[in-house]
Formats: C-alpha cells, sequence, structure tokens
C-alpha cells in the first residue's frame, strides 16, 4: 500500500521558522493570526432531521451557532506553506491519489514532524481535533501512538487550492485515512472513502482488551444476540468478502446478510444504536452527512447486516467481522486479528468513487 507511482516528491528537510511568515506579499499569516485561528475552531454543526434518532447524542444536541471548522485551519495551513512544503505534499484536485483509501499508507514520504514547523503542526493538530468529537479526540490519538509512534509520524496531503473553495485535506499512516474536503466532494460523506483501526497489540485476544474502536464490535454484537434462529441463519455467513471491497453497488445491488427491514421493532433500535457508535467519533456534520445520505437511499431498512464465522476469536458466540452494506454504504468492520473498518458512503452511488 505504500507505493506511490507517479510521485517523485523528496523528503522535505525541517523548514525554518521563516517559513511562517508575516502576512505580506507572499499572503502568509502570522503566528498570532495562526494562534487565533486555532482557538477558535470548535467543530461542525447539525441541525434539525427527520433521521435524528441515528444520530448519537453530541450531534444532535450540537448548538447552531457559527464556528470555525477544520476547513478554516485547512485554508490557514494551505497559506502557510513555503515554496518547497507546497512542492513536497500539494496535489492538483484530479490526482488519483485524493480518492485512494488504505489501511497502512504514506500519502506523501515526508511525515509531519519532518514536514511542517511547530506552529504548522499545532494546526494539524487543530484540524483533527475539529474533525473529530471532544470525546474521541484523544481516543484517536492514543491510536496513532500506538500504532504509528503518534500523529508526528503521520502523512498529510492537500489536493487543489483551498482559496477556491475545492479542496481535500488527507491524513494517512497506520490505521487511518482521514479527510477534510469543506464539501467539496458533495456526493461523498466524509469527502470519500476512509479507513480506521486499532492495534494495541497485533494478535488480540478476544474482547480486544484496550482498543478504542471495539465497543462498535460489542454493540453490533448486541444485534445478533437480539435475532431468532431463522434471523441468524439469514444474517450469519461462512466467509467474508475481503475487507477492502467497499465498491458501491446501488438500488439494484445484491447485498449480504439480513435486511434491517425485516427486523422488529427493538431489534432496530439496537441497529440504530450501534449506528450512533459508528458515527461517535466523528464530527456532528460529518454525522449528519452520513445520515442524510442513508436517507436518500431508503433509509435502514434498505441496509443489509451481516456476521462472518471467519476468524472469529475464542468460542464465544461473539463473531469479529461484520458489515452493513446497502445501495450507496458500505461498513465493513474487522476485528481479527484487530481492528480494520473501511468505510464508503455517498448519496448517489453511481456518482461515487469505486461504483460498481
Amino acid at each position: 500500500m505504500n507505493s506511490q507511482p507517479g510521485l517523485n516528491h523528496n523528503p522535505c528537510p525541517d523548514c525554518s521558522t521563516d517559513d511562517v511568515a508575516n502576512t505580506g506579499a507572499t499572503g502568509r499569516v502570522t503566528r498570532r493570526e495562526f494562534l487565533n485561528t486555532v482557538g477558535r475552531t470548535v467543530g461542525g454543526v447539525v441541525l434539525a432531521s427527520a433521521a435524528a434518532r441515528i444520530l448519537p447524542a453530541a450531534a444532535q444536541a450540537a448548538a447552531a451557532t457559527p464556528v470555525q471548522k477544520p476547513e478554516s485551519l485547512v485554508k490557514a495551513l494551505f497559506t502557510s506553506l513555503s515554496p518547497r512544503q507546497r512542492e513536497a505534499l500539494c496535489m492538483p484536485w484530479d490526482s488519483p491519489l485524493r480518492s485512494k483509501v488504505g489501511a497502512n499508507w504514506e500519502i506523501v514520504k515526508p511525515a509531519i514532524k519532518d514536514m511542517f514547523t511547530a506552529d504548522q503542526q499545532e494546526m494539524v493538530r487543530g484540524i483533527l481535533k475539529g474533525v473529530t468529537t471532544e470525546e474521541w479526540y484523544s481516543k484517536i490519538l492514543k491510536q496513532f501512538q500506538d500504532d504509528g509512534g503518534g500523529l508526528e509520524q503521520y502523512h498529510v496531503a492537500l489536493f487543489g487550492d483551498p482559496s477556491q473553495h475545492k479542496f481535500e485535506w488527507v491524513l494517512t499512516g497506520r490505521h487511518c485515512t482521514m479527510r477534510v474536503d469543506g464539501h467539496s466532494n458533495s456526493n461523498a460523506a466524509f469527502g470519500g472513502p476512509i479507513f480506521y483501526g486499532h492495534a494495541p497489540k497485533f494478535n488480540e485476544d478476544p474482547g480486544h482488551p484496550g482498543n478504542v474502536y471495539w465497543e462498535q464490535g460489542r454493540k453490533a454484537n448486541e444485534v445478533f444476540a437480539a435475532l431468532d434462529g431463522k434471523q441468524r441463519t439469514q444474517a450469519l455467513l461462512d466467509k467474508a468478502p475481503p475487507e477492502d471491497k467497499i465498491n458501491l453497488q446501488g438500488p439494484s445491488g445484491q447485498f449480504p446478510g439480513i435486511a434491517i427491514g425485516e427486523l422488529s421493532r427493538d431489534q432496530k433500535a439496537l441497529v440504530r444504536s450501534t449506528m450512533h457508535d459508528l458515527l461517535s467519533p466523528h464530527r456532528p456534520e460529518d454525522a449528519k452527512e452520513v445520515v442524510q445520505d442513508i436517507e436518500a437511499n431508503g433509509g435502514l431498512d434498505s441496509i443489509h447486516l451481516s456476521f462472518y464465522k471467519q476468524e472469529a476469536l475464542g468460542h464465544d458466540g461473539i463473531w469479529d467481522i461484520w458489515r452493513l452494506e446497502g445501495p450507496s454504504i458500505v461498513w465493513h468492520f474487522r476485528g481479527a486479528p484487530h481492528v480494520h473498518t473501511w468505510v464508503n458512503v455517498a448519496r448517489d452511488a453511481r456518482l461515487a468513487d469505486g461504483h460498481v
């Protein structure tokens, strides 16, 4: 996943403090302006929706107050870059790397610690904090520390031009593909396919102690535990699709497992609770977009849920691999030997990256 044909970027040496110069002819931001921008970054805003029941509580309660968003920090970061930095990490909007997703890859070779000044690294932290929820920011920093030695060891690229309102900031590394795009890709939730995972140790024990994402697996298994015998036969399959097979099929697709529309009211409530957990790491704005895209394609009733006997850890009836799939969503969770999660959600599957 680390090979990048066609890229010829050399690692950028540590930049001098002059790389974040006073605002002037260069158009760069001052340190004071940068610190003010970081201090104002709060996160997204969620509006009322008929589908609010599947949003996390934090998203439902978010106040509609005008605040700076991580997109503002992306623009400030872009403005602060020196010519050497732009050569190392900036690419055209139509670069194929923009829509790539992977479990462990370097979107550009130099790491954050080698690419950015101390102030710019704080901007990167501010972007990450703005695109996640308060509850999850520290958990994600722990995952980065466990899996990659810390956020500063990860990799950032920018596509397009934030001053032209068509751009995307992408963060990659071990167990991470994360995006901020200012809704430049209006068809895709999260700005495109994402990946998240965690491995406190490579071969985890049943129960996944210390894994920040295993609660999502536990919640999904609560749904399975509530199924009757016939429903379990439909939902439980032998072999899972390849974990990175997240192409969207559209309304005529063939989806594995049991349709959520066939579940009872109480069982559907457990599915909604699982969705709460899946969306809880993400800022309310992105969680809201996922819900809207689901609703535009038939709602939860159009999505299928499947569990897999493959690679189950222990003999406890807890299934470590499961998948949500519908016309314009794939959410594939693999818990063995540790957590990998691949996500692709769009408004119109026909226009999405990776449409079948």
